[in-house]
């Protein structure tokens, strides 16, 4: 096969396959990222060796080439980097990069996910982002910058941090450090990704970085600003990407209906998407009839939940097909509060019916939360001192509500669950991110008052949830 072949593919191109580059051939037996049509990424036999191979087709191809090759060489004059080992491009064609592929090599952003769960800042969260602080600054003093600044360009290979990725790569003037204002606004992408929680620590950590690249002083005030506009913008990006075909989501909108699906789970889930009915009626009832019916099924090895929003009759039709679905509203702030990394059943698929336009029954699919409502969580408890690992999860979920101004609308304690060390919040139909303080704190006094009432107000445990938990300093509305 032809590059040129190549780029009719589509977004999965059956393995293995054999390009023919510059008359050799290339066996790709691995895709590990593909944007159909312009760029392949894989894992190839070249010569008989092991190589990642990256391969850029249609119109775009020679611009891509020449940023890929150029952003590669600066690599290698300043940090470690895979062997770039051959590159071409051949006209109406496209191009290639063969690197020296790097065999048991580990992402810091795998090994990230093995610790992100642990309290912020803790010695293995320390130990993965020195790591990548260290290489950011020796890239930095080398003068060059990441564009696209995260994890998961950064490889941890025989003892040594390797960057990848030269597409991204940028250069002030390559060998002298980087520029204060160009550190600030690249260290601000990298921390933008990792969670809030860990703001508190920029300082502690900002040392792995000085360590490799002391040439600036570093003040917390820009840098905390850096990141807040960065984390607005990727929040802002992701939440329109919920809502079109992606490499992250496969959607399919038009006049008769609407269904976006993960990408990953999309053949897990195909027999669901097509009868979510059939399966609710098959899986257990957890909630019937009124304004939703709520089911957990299984699928395979795993177990779900399906949420059928109803429509009871024509005069309900009447307020809701004009509106987005309950559905798609809950689909959208369960990938904020996702995003955000506040904990919340990952959502995985939507569907609305349809007719030219105006909506109808909707569903929503998301994994199954196992666990304990904070109400039976904390029955044992209300006339004494709950476990304070239980009360610290409650200031840290409103914490991060009150960080990102978010308010849940409805936090009877039937909505928050006891999971994998945290307070998860479900049902999702009326939480809101609010643009302005004094909406949020009113909204915020209305959930922290409605919580509050889960408990006896006499009760102990009631009073040691008020200590805890601030106020919005407004009250909320009669």
């Amino acid at each position: 096969m032809r590059l040129s072949e190549l780029s009719r593919q589509g977004r999965e191109p059956l393995l293995p396959l054999i390009l023919e580059l510059a008359d050799e051939p290339l066996r790709v037996e691995v895709w590990l990222r593909v944007l159909p049509g312009q760029r392949y990424v894989g894992v190839a036999d070249w010569r008989g060796r092991k190589v990642l191979a990256k391969l850029l087709v249609g119109s775009k191809a020679a611009r891509q080439h020449a940023r890929e090759l150029e952003g590669a060489r600066l690599l290698a004059t300043q940090v470690q980097t895979p062997e770039l080992l051959a590159e071409g491009i051949e006209a109406g064609q496209g191009g290639w990069l063969l690197f020296d592929y790097l065999e048991d090599a580990q992402s810091l952003w795998d090994a990230w996910r093995a610790v992100q769960d642990q309290p912020a800042a803790s010695e293995a969260q320390q130990a993965v982002l020195g790591e990548a602080l260290a290489a950011i600054g020796a890239l930095h003093a080398g003068g060059l910058w990441q564009e696209d600044l995260h994890l998961d360009n950064l490889l941890r290979h025989a003892g040594a941090v390797q960057v990848i990725d030269g597409g991204g790569v940028r250069a002030e003037t390559p060998g002298q450090p980087l520029s204060r204002e160009r550190v600030l606004e690249n260290l601000g992408v990298f921390f933008a990704q990792l969670p809030a929680s860990l703001d508190a620590h920029l300082e502690e950590l900002l040392i792995h970085y000085l360590l490799a690249n002391g040439e600036h002083a570093l003040p917390m005030e820009k840098l905390q600003a850096q990141i807040a506009r960065v984390r607005r913008w990727r929040l802002r990006d992701y939440l329109r990407k919920v809502a079109r075909d992606c490499s992250l989501f496969a959607a399919r909108i038009n006049a008769f209906g609407l269904r976006v699906v993960r990408r990953e789970v999309e053949p897990l889930l195909a027999p669901l998407l097509a009868d979510p009915d059939a399966y609710i009626a098959a899986g257990t009832l957890l909630k019937s009839g009124g304004t939703a019916t709520v089911a957990r099924v299984r699928l395979g090895e795993r177990t779900l939940l399906v949420k059928r929003y109803n429509i009871k009759g024509p005069l309900h039709w009447l307020k809701r097909f004009w509106r987005p679905s309950r559905a798609w509203h809950s689909w959208v702030e369960g990938n904020r509060l996702d995003f955000l990394g506040i904990a919340t059943p990952r959502p995985l698929a939507v569907i609305e019916r349809r007719w030219l336009w105006l909506r109808g029954q909707a569903w929503l699919i998301t994994d199954y939360l196992d666990g304990e409502d904070i109400i039976a969580r904390f029955a044992p408890w209300q006339q004494t001192q709950a476990p304070e690992a239980e009360l610290l999860a409650v200031d840290q979920l409103f914490a991060a509500l009150r960080r990102e101004r978010i308010s849940h609308g409805d936090l009877k304690g039937y909505n928050l669950f006891w999971h994998t060390g945290r307070w998860t919040l479900i049902d999702l139909d009326a939480v809101r991110q609010h643009r302005r303080q004094g909406s949020f704190e009113r909204a915020y006094a209305r959930d922290r008052a409605r919580f509050l009432r889960n408990w006896p107000a006499e009760s102990p445990l009631y009073r040691s949830l008020d200590e805890r938990i601030p106020t919005a300093g407004l009250k909320p509305d009669a």
